[in-house]
């Protein structure tokens, strides 16, 4: 039975070159599209409470977060891996389609079940949207002009996760809460257009592949399961009750049959030169931690700011757009520094000891900082560990062959996924281990009555998240430094 080799021959990673008109055609049509997917993620949050009022249903609010968060998440690899098998235009056209049709489904809602429904078709197809991106930005630019590339991504997640919040509590206080989604209607109209006509210029890597459907849902089985453990563990259930500890044996067992399948189908979901090569796999852990505790600091820096600082919830949004801002600086810098350095995996390695020295002193003075201290230690940390998403997407990319792309791609952005959503349980598990309390119960609003006790929980927070940067940084250390092959157009020409 033979396997793909993970690395293609230097005669095989030949890149088509269109011309810089196409390809800011291109840029510009999926940098839209990923626009619309991350604004999604953040900007239903202010919208929350007058969706519930307008739908009097309140207990299941959670269910228009989670719905949009679980969907995203089981599409992301299966996109990839269909992308491979019937190219990247058809399947991007159909992942924003079907975000189009769960926007619509979201607009006209009647009760929370139905729009829950429609979360849940939105983010099947926002998270196919982001692994068709990169992968489209991987077809279209050789690996020396990706990080430039993807350094604009950066900036527009900086701008989608900012507006988010804003632009809902706009629309809901100003029109009515269902205009956050009907916004995506036009949106995505254009943004179809756009990338309907320019993708027919993209290079084709696709070929003939079987999709392994008794893999694929394994897999998307076992994530479910764990997925909901993680996010009904210590909130709707304690963490030792039947229910959790039922969906964890669950997930075990679904996990160790999709292992076995991959071991003995014919072409499995996910090659095991991706899942078993050392590179990918060890790039593919770095991103689980690394990318998992940007999630979970995301997360918890404005409950920091609440619980220890005493600020206000609108206040202690400015510590994150400071993270944001870290980041987003970061990620550009690095997208010029990977493409003129030959020892590129420098660039991440200095970051995250950087990083871990950061949430060292966060921990150590816990509960004695100001908010702008507080912002300026965020700042750093975004930019320093920030830059990990495209230094582990463009490393993963250089590592498989063309028609492997979607399929790699795909993979590395679930486990990010899967690893933001373990942070962000450890997280929780410490902060409400502290506060004796349900996170998400009424007394939520009472917690910052406890700096001191929360400053020591938090203390163990950020030493946790040092923890996981410490293990991402060892499996950096793994990683086979292989050359970034092809032009530096993008920078040649000035245009960064």
């Amino acid at each position: 039975m033979s396997r793909d080799i993970a690395v293609a021959p230097l005669s095989e990673q030949r890149f088509h070159q269109p011309d810089r008109a196409v390809v800011h055609s291109i840029l510009a049509g999926i940098i839209l599209a990923m626009f619309l997917s991350a604004l999604e993620q953040t900007i239903v949050a202010p919208a929350l409470p007058a969706i519930g009022k307008s739908l009097a249903d309140v207990d299941d609010l959670p269910w228009v977060v989670t719905a949009y968060l679980l969907a995203a998440t089981v599409a992301t690899p299966l996109f990839g891996k269909l992308s491979d098998i019937h190219g990247r235009r058809a399947i991007l056209l159909a992942a924003i389609g079907i975000f189009i049709v769960g926007s619509l489904a979201c607009a006209v809602a009647p009760t929370l079940w139905l729009l829950v429904v429609g979360r849940g078709l939105q983010g099947f197809g926002g998270g196919g949207i982001i692994p068709l991106a990169q992968t489209i930005i991987a077809d279209l630019l050789s690996p020396r002009e990706r990080p430039m590339a993807q350094s604009y991504t950066s900036v527009m997640f900086m701008i989608a996760s900012i507006l988010g919040p804003v632009l809902g509590g706009v629309l809901t206080d100003h029109l009515h809460w269902s205009f956050i989604f009907w916004i995506n209607l036009p949106l995505g109209g254009i943004a179809m257009v756009m990338t309907s006509r320019a993708l027919r210029q993209l290079p084709r890597h696709d070929r003939p592949h079987r999709l392994d459907v008794l893999g694929v849902s394994l897999m998307v089985s076992a994530a479910i399961s764990l997925l909901l453990a993680l996010d009904w563990g210590g909130v709707h259930y304690p963490w030792t009750s039947w229910q959790i500890v039922a969906l964890f044996a669950v997930s075990i067992v679904l996990w160790a049959s999709f292992a076995g399948r991959l071991l003995t189908a014919r072409e499995p979901f996910i090659p095991l030169s991706i899942l078993g090569g050392r590179l990918t796999s060890a790039i593919t852990c770095a991103g689980f931690f690394s990318i998992g505790t940007i999630i979970g600091i995301t997360i918890y820096s404005p409950l920091y700011c609440q619980m220890t600082i005493g600020a206000s919830a609108s206040v202690s949004g400015i510590a994150l757009i400071g993270f944001m801002v870290g980041a987003t600086l970061g990620s550009l810098l690095t997208g010029r520094l990977l493409t003129r350095l030959n020892h590129y995996m420098r660039v991440p390695i200095v970051g995250l000891v950087v990083a871990i020295g950061t949430l060292v002193v966060l921990a150590v003075y816990s509960g004695q900082l100001s908010l702008g201290a507080f912002t300026l230690l965020l700042m750093v940390l975004g930019a320093a560990i920030g830059p990990m998403y495209q230094t582990s997407t463009i490393v993963m990319q250089n590592a498989v062959k063309p028609h492997q792309l979607g399929t790699a791609t795909g993979t590395l952005n679930f486990f990010r996924l899967l690893g933001g959503a373990l942070v962000v349980a450890v997280f929780g598990a410490i902060v409400l281990g502290s506060s004796g309390e349900q996170f998400g119960s009424p007394s939520l609003a009472g917690l910052g009555t406890q700096p001191a006790e929360f400053a020591i929980a938090f203390r163990f927070v950020f030493l946790a998240a040092a923890a996981f940067l410490a293990i991402a940084l060892a499996c950096l250390f793994a990683v086979e430094e292989r050359p970034l092959h092809g032009p530096a157009r993008l920078v040649e020409s000035g245009i960064d």
